[in-house]
């Protein structure tokens, strides 16, 4: 995870997935409607092999939100519904949503899928979305310019919002008529009109009422019932639509109908459990368009219908559906922070807080309802019993101490002896790895961060229980670095970290290594603060260095990034240029991998003029130095070196 996750407050913000085998890594980019498709959960860990932080996110279908957003704009097109973390949406699809539609491919994958083909009016436009797969339209959300106002303009979504309409009268409950497609482009249109107004151009009455007819008729037709996952493909992105089309006030019976509708029937359909959990999005956001508290206020048997459903189903905590009741918890008690509806909310609250524990099966329901008490209605903490909850929280769950050495502690929610044991001989034992590779002088000017802590929960849905409320950070990931202000006395960097429970019995802690080289790299390589290390591209050395010490101090082969190096999709020269803005997961984490590896074996020299700009905070020098004094010069080696690491010298 990168160094800038201890920068991760409670505010609400985009964010891009980069992180292997992940979801997301905490990038901030705004917040606005949900973009793309959804993406389908997969185990923690099983089959991956990489070591990045965010790699073990996979372990939960959801991400439960923090505190409200600041901004309304559209959640962008890597949003994976099911891992949504309301306060930290993410940027980057990191993988396949899976397709109940016909197989409609036009040469298969996003071949044959380009942004003009989308710059049409009329039927023309309808019948290309709708031959087109959803991998392709994915793609639109990251269209700009003469491409964006090509494919986005009001006339164009005005058609689609119809041609949503028109279709909803025969909807089939299936993908074989092009609905999802429909619904996903228009969650493009919004996402793409939000960030790039300019070059869109304005949204007015007639597309409100095009898009409301279309949504009206869709929720209206007989299969959009359907409990099956042909539907709930169609459905879940419906329901996203909502939000992104801010109609979240005109359609809250649907939230009562899906919570009101859920059985254990939808359980082991994929789309239908991310259709019932995609109304919590509805809801969350719903506090930014005005008109919708008022809405609430009008008709509150929404609160008691979202109540019911979290305290009829406290059978679903502690298994793969725990977000469902969780998340309804929290986002009926987000309502407490408006004065007009809070007498009702209070006792509903407390309810919930009464048939659950801050501990064991049912700490997900108690945790998130108390968030919302201490965050909205702090004042009244001693009616809800959640007076000082951090220290509360961390009291209770954080009980296991032990010291490495003079500079690293631990502070386990589950650790025995031996396995203390194990992680210290390992943290220990990596800062002379790190500064054979690194040869440096020792701490950088000014870095004063002399000790680390390190916080080791029991298991990913540990982490995401609690680690977001003790310590205000996103969880919608595989571990986070705090490193606070490195020039400031007193002051105690932390890297957040849970144990990889799919691996038991064996027992290892999560990124364990590659989020201590986070540490270390702050201390003796980047200058000041992270702020001050990411004004110029730095990312490739962020993540790639840490990636890099990681495997190799491990001696681990880095599979996932040798398969990538054949692929040879990046010059060298691109990779200096990586962001935490125009990254994904395999940019940041694979590819800074093999950047870092060849420049610490082909050419040192270089990587010890970076570093040593680096290490004074010049990075205008050290950027200079990549781009203009190496620029592409070491391409073409680059491509000869990844044909050989692909063919076994990695």
């Amino acid at each position: 995870m990168s160094r800038n996750e201890r920068r991760s407050s409670l505010r609400a913000r985009v964010v891009r997935a980069a992180g292997a085998g992940a979801l997301a890594l905490a990038l901030a980019v705004g917040v606005g409607p949900l973009g793309g498709g959804t993406a389908q959960a997969a185990p923690a860990g099983k089959g991956t092999g990489p070591q990045p932080a965010v790699a073990a996110a996979e372990a939960e279908h959801v991400r439960e939100g923090r505190l409200a957003v600041d901004d309304r704009a559209p959640l962008s097109a890597s949003q994976d519904l099911l891992r949504q973390d309301y306060d930290t949406p993410t940027t980057a699809p990191t993988h396949k949503r899976p397709s109940m539609l016909a197989a409609k491919k036009k040469g298969g994958g996003k071949a044959g899928c380009s942004p003009g083909d989308f710059a049409q009016t009329g039927d023309a436009l309808v019948r290309q979305i709708t031959s087109s797969t959803t991998d392709c339209i994915n793609t639109l959300f990251s269209l700009t310019g003469a491409d964006a106002g090509g494919a986005f303009r009001e006339a164009q979504m005005v058609t689609v919002a119809t041609a949503l309409r028109d279709g909803s009268a025969a909807y089939p409950g299936n993908g074989s008529t092009g609905m999802p497609q429909i619904v996903l482009f228009l969650r493009a249109g919004y996402y793409v009109h939000w960030y790039h107004k300019p070059d869109v151009g304005e949204y007015g009455p007639q597309l409100k009422s095009a898009i409301q007819a279309g949504l009206d008729a869709f929720f209206a037709s007989a299969h959009s019932n359907d409990v099956t996952d042909a539907n709930g493909e169609t459905l879940a992105e419906a329901i996203t639509l909502i939000d992104s089309a801010e109609e979240n006030a005109r359609y809250l019976n649907v939230v009562q109908r899906m919570l009101q509708g859920y059985d254990t029937s939808y359980n082991d359909k994929w789309w239908m459990v991310n259709a019932v959990n995609n109304v919590y999005t509805v809801l969350w956001r719903g506090h930014q368009v005005p008109e919708f508290v008022q809405a609430v206020q009008n008709d509150p048997s929404v609160l008691d219908t979202v109540h019911r459903f979290a305290k009829d189903h406290l059978d679903l905590l502690g298994g793969e559906q725990s977000f469902l009741a969780s998340n309804a918890g929290r986002e009926m008690g987000r309502f407490v922070q408006h004065a007009e509806l809070r007498e009702r909310v209070r006792p509903l609250m407390k309810d919930l807080l009464g048939v659950s524990e801050m501990t064991g099966r049912t700490a997900r329901l108690w945790v998130g309802v108390a968030e919302m008490a201490d965050a909205y209605d702090k004042d009244n903490c001693a009616y809800y019993g959640v007076c000082d909850l951090k220290e509360r929280l961390k009291a209770a769950v954080l009980q296991g101490r032990n010291a490495c050495s003079d500079s690293i502690a631990i502070a386990a929610q589950d650790m025995d002896a031996s396995n203390f044991s194990y992680a210290c001989e390992s943290l220990n034992g990596q800062d002379a790895y790190f500064h054979q590779v690194a040869k440096d002088g020792g701490p950088v000017k000014d870095d004063k961060n002399t000790k680390i802590e390190v916080v080791v929960f029991d298991s990913s849905a540990d982490y995401q229980t609690y680690a977001g409320v003790i310590y205000g950070i996103d969880t919608n990931n595989g571990g986070m670095y705090l490193e606070g202000d490195p020039s400031a006395d007193g002051n105690l960097p932390r890297f957040i970290a849970y144990e990889a429970d799919w691996m038991r019995p064996d027992f290892q802690i999560w990124n364990l290594n590659h989020e201590y080289t986070h540490y270390l790299d702050g201390r003796f390589d980047m200058y000041g603060d992270f702020e001050a290390g990411v004004s110029t591209p730095t990312v490739w050395w962020i993540e790639g260095f840490a990636e890099y010490v990681s495997y190799s101090y491990r001696e681990l082969p880095y599979d996932e990034a040798i398969k990538e190096a054949g692929k040879k999709t990046y010059p060298l020269s691109q990779l200096f240029d990586t962001t935490y803005q125009n990254t994904d997961t395999t940019r940041t984490y694979r590819w800074g991998y093999l950047a870092v590896r060849y420049m610490l074996e082909k050419h040192p020299d270089d990587v010890a003029t970076v570093l040593g700009s680096y290490r004074t905070g010049d990075w205008a020098s050290a950027r200079r130095h990549l781009t203009q004094t190496i620029g592409s010069r070491y391409d073409q080696d680059w491509y000869t070196w990844l044909d050989a690491c692909a063919g076994g010298s990695c």
